[in-house]
């Protein structure tokens, strides 16, 4: 079962997230990393979309992507400013809705919104719609000593990388780095992973 807690942060203050989104610098440093190992043009899911941003940009680079995000009202607004992309709701670990396999997956600082003993479950429900040839792209916040929980609610787990990893265990590692972000200012790690063709 995911957050509630952290649900209810985004769902109270979704058009606020979404304009700080907007309004930090792009993720340029990310956006490069997906062009460089991403499959061109691939069929590609964002999962954790929020509201949209990367999602669209994806879209405007010829991926054809489609956005899955937890939060209603996050869903609502990508809809209404990125028109163009699909979007849809649904959540980690499980992601019920999701059956087919994609070139492509993001998931872009989500993980660490999950209860701590549920990053395994949703590092290896990221690592299943991986088709075979196709890239993972997983990043997640880093909360180091124990779990933080942000005064709107938000949770900020702290789990060891080697969890994550664990998950992929049988994927070609493309990229790892524990880096500041120079969009949120943050403490990330970041894995790009191929499963074997």
């Amino acid at each position: 079962m995911a957050d509630l807690q952290t649900e209810a942060a985004y769902e109270a203050n979704a058009r606020r997230y979404g304009e700080e989104w907007l309004n930090q610098p792009p993720p340029d440093d990310m956006y490069a990393l997906l062009v460089r190992h991403f499959v061109p043009g691939g069929r590609t899911i964002d999962v954790g979309c929020g509201n949209g941003r990367d999602a669209a940009w994806l879209s405007q680079e010829g991926f054809d992507v489609t956005g899955y995000d937890a939060s209603p009202a996050l869903v609502a607004l990508a809809r209404e400013s990125f028109p163009w992309v699909t979007f849809h709701l649904d959540r980690l670990p499980m992601l019920d809705t999701v059956m087919a396999q994609f070139d492509n997956v993001l998931c872009e600082t989500v993980l660490m919104h999950l209860p701590a003993d549920e990053v395994a479950q949703a590092a290896d429900r990221l690592w299943t719609l991986v088709r075979p040839g196709g890239v993972l792209y997983v990043s997640w916040r880093v909360t180091e000593g124990a779990d933080h929980r942000h005064e709107d609610g938000r949770l900020y787990s702290a789990f060891e990388p080697a969890v994550v990893r664990a998950a992929l265990h049988d994927g070609i590692v493309l990229h790892e780095e524990d880096v500041t972000s120079a969009s949120s200012g943050k403490r990330v790690c970041r894995i790009i992973v191929r499963r074997p063709a």
